[in-house]
């Protein structure tokens, strides 16, 4: 699945396209918990989303301001259809 977010402009340059690759390891409904990984240029990180409680907790902190807000929208809008040993992808438009 990828999800291509808009063109955004800052002065006159275009902000560079870059790809972030999401592996879902665990899912608990019970517990309102989505586990799992995702990559972006040279940086990789995990994550654990309690959607209950809208916190999205990333590690380790080294860019993670980089990836919290995709990654926050990524979940929120795909959460459903987010499977454990799936592995998704969506568009950043960023500098990484």
């Amino acid at each position: 699945m990828t999800i291509d977010y808009p063109i955004e402009i800052v002065g006159k340059h275009r902000l560079p396209k870059t790809t972030a690759y999401v592996r879902i390891t665990d899912r608990s409904w019970h517990h309102g918990i989505l586990e799992g990984e995702v990559a972006a240029g040279d940086f990789a990180w995990q994550f654990q989303w309690r959607f209950r409680q809208d916190d999205l907790a990333i590690e380790p902190s080294h860019g993670r301001a980089l990836i919290q807000e995709p990654l926050g929208r990524f979940l929120e809008k795909w959460d459903y259809q987010l499977e454990p040993g799936g592995d998704y992808s969506f568009t950043i438009r960023a500098e990484i």
